[in-house]
C-alpha cells in the first residue's frame, strides 16, 4: 500500500519507537527519509542509521538515542503536510523553543535544519520541528 505522507510514517516510528523505549526501529527507506535522519544525526537526536538491502526491499535501521533513560527527542512534529505545504523565507523562520530544538528544511541546496539554512541564507519548505 502507498502512503501518501512517507516523512509523516517516518516521524510517527521514532516517536513510537522511542515511546516503547526501543533501541532500533525500521522504516522503509527512501532519498528524503534518509535525509532527514542524516540531519537528526548531525544535530544528534539519533546514534545513527543504517541502509539493508533484502532482495528488491530496501530499509532504513535507525538507532534511537536515550540519555539517563529518557529519549533525546521529546517532540517531534510534521509542519508541511501534502495538505498543506508551508514554506519560509529565511527572515520569517521562527527558532524553535528559543534556540534548543530544530526545524529541518527543504532547500534548493538540499535538505539541512534551520541553523545550516540561515547561515547558508537560504529559505525552503519546513518539514519538521524537532525538540
Amino acid at each position: 500500500m502507498a502512503l501518501s505522507d512517507p516523512l509523516g510514517d517516518l516521524l510517527a516510528r521514532i516517536r513510537n519507537g522511542q515511546q516503547a523505549g526501543k533501541s532500533s526501529i525500521e522504516s522503509p527507506a527512501s532519498k528524503l527519509r534518509a535525509n532527514v535522519l542524516e540531519v537528526l544525526k548531525k544535530e544528534g537526536y539519533i546514534r545513527g542509521y543504517e541502509l539493508l538491502a533484502d532482495g528488491n526491499k530496501r530499509n532504513l535501521r535507525i538507532e534511537l538515542k536515550y540519555f539517563e533513560g529518557e529519549p533525546v527527542i521529546k517532540a517531534i512534529n510534521r509542519i508541511s503536510k501534502p495538505g498543506r505545504r508551508v514554506y519560509s523565507g529565511i527572515s520569517e523562520l521562527p527558532k524553535v523553543r528559543g534556540g534548543l530544538g530544530i526545524s529541518i528544511l527543504s532547500t534548493p541546496r538540499g535538505v539541512m535544519s534551520d541553523i545550516e539554512a540561515r547561515s547558508a541564507n537560504v529559505g525552503g519548505e519546513v518539514l519538521c520541528r524537532v525538540f
